[in-house]
């Protein structure tokens, strides 16, 4: 689960990380209000979305008077921001956060997330913040710098100096070298208390006061740890998610919705992710990632069907079900009364492997629906592809 910029700065502060003052907004009204209050050299007028390049996109603004700070929200409030990671629909603001600006003399990366390598929590850092880390890890990898911590052990003081040296803060401000190690203890508690999956400021800066200000913040939570804390639970900000996806959430399903038009339904995520390469490899795209789970039922599946036929994008279904846990004749049999349930109005093929999928795939072959019956993968994927013309 994704939170908002001024979210993520209030889990900050609790846990000691200096933010600027600032508040979120979403009114005019109340964006003069807090001007006034806040009476900053600089305001800095910010779009809330999950989305980053907002400030390409338009969506940060500055100024020195805080009379135009209404003018700004205004602007703001109601606009459907497109960012290289809204795709081109794009997102509405409906929040801002408003909030000083700073002096910066220097802009640098930190971030904390799990290392698929070694398993560890993992500190990324680098001297080029405010940049795309992704950019910097392509271009020049040797300005990354990594910091694994041990979780037996936890943080310890010479993590974060190895990180502060690495940067070079020794020499750009050694003021700083202190407040850096303790704001790394304080990500790290922040990353591991709150279950989070990733931790991000970019920038970190050093002001000219020789201070520390993360001056933008985003913080990703694993889904699976949400139910130990109620208080992220509250920041959930359905506007900001696709809302097929929170339907399937609904029903307890795995979906992420895709841009291709094949719909795929399968019960395992590894099975999942080889389904939609082998979609692709036959020469069409995945609608989605859907993965019903091992004990999928009829209810589940006619769920599933639900979801991927409320998407205009589908032009066909494939079921692809590995009988381990569920046998395969009580897939067929939910197969069968959802497609009647739901009303199917696109190509549908179902590869059935696995206990009793023998029978399974009798039971559907009887059927009377107008389905098709694979016993292999790439056949069955190569049938999808062909029934919904797009062939390459």
């Amino acid at each position: 689960m994704n939170v908002h910029e001024f979210q993520a700065k209030s889990l900050f502060a609790q846990f000691g990380v200096p933010v600027p003052r600032g508040k979120e907004i979403t009114s005019a009204e109340a964006a003069a209000a807090w001007a006034n209050e806040l009476d900053a050299p600089v305001f800095v007028v910010k779009a809330q979305i999950h989305a980053g390049g907002r400030g390409k996109a338009g969506g940060v603004k500055l100024t020195r008077d805080k009379e135009a700070v209404r003018g700004l929200a205004e602007e703001l409030l109601g606009k459907t921001l497109i960012t290289h990671q809204t795709g081109p629909k794009g997102r509405v603001v409906r929040r801002l956060l408003i909030e000083e600006g700073a002096n910066i003399a220097k802009e640098l990366y930190l971030s904390i997330l799990v290392d698929r390598d070694s398993g560890f929590p993992t500190f990324i850092a680098s001297t080029e913040g405010g940049m795309e880390i992704e950019e910097v890890a392509a271009h020049t990898p040797e300005k990354i710098i990594k910091e694994a911590i041990d979780p037996a052990v936890g943080f310890q003081a010479h993590n974060g100096r190895n990180v502060a040296f690495a940067l070079g803060l020794h020499h750009i401000e050694p003021a700083v070298l202190n407040p850096f190690v303790k704001l790394m203890e304080n990500l790290y508690r922040l990353f591991m208390e709150k279950n989070a999956a990733l931790v991000e400021i970019n920038p970190l800066i050093i002001t000219k006061e020789k201070t520390l200000i993360a001056l933008d913040g985003k913080v990703s939570f694993d889904d699976n740890g949400l139910f130990k804390h109620p208080d992220v639970q509250q920041m959930r900000d359905l506007h900001e998610e696709e809302p097929l996806e929170i339907e399937a959430t609904a029903n307890n399903l795995n979906y992420v919705k895709l841009d291709g038009n094949i719909g795929c339904m399968v019960n395992g995520a590894g099975l999942a992710m080889a389904t939609m390469d082998v979609i692709k490899l036959a020469g069409s795209e995945p609608a989605n990632f859907l993965d019903v789970g091992g004990g999928a039922t009829k209810e589940t599946v006619a769920a599933g069907f639900r979801i991927l036929l409320k998407d205009p994008n589908v032009k066909g279904i494939f079921i692809n079900i590995f009988g381990g846990i569920v046998r395969c004749e009580r897939i067929a049999h939910g197969v069968i009364e959802a497609a009647k349930e739901v009303q199917m109005t696109v190509p549908l093929v179902v590869r059935l492997q696995g206990t009793n999928a023998e029978e399974g795939r009798k039971l559907l072959a009887e059927s009377g629906l107008k389905l098709d019956v694979a016993n292999d993968l790439w056949e069955a994927a190569q049938k999808i592809v062909q029934l919904t013309g797009k062939a390459a």
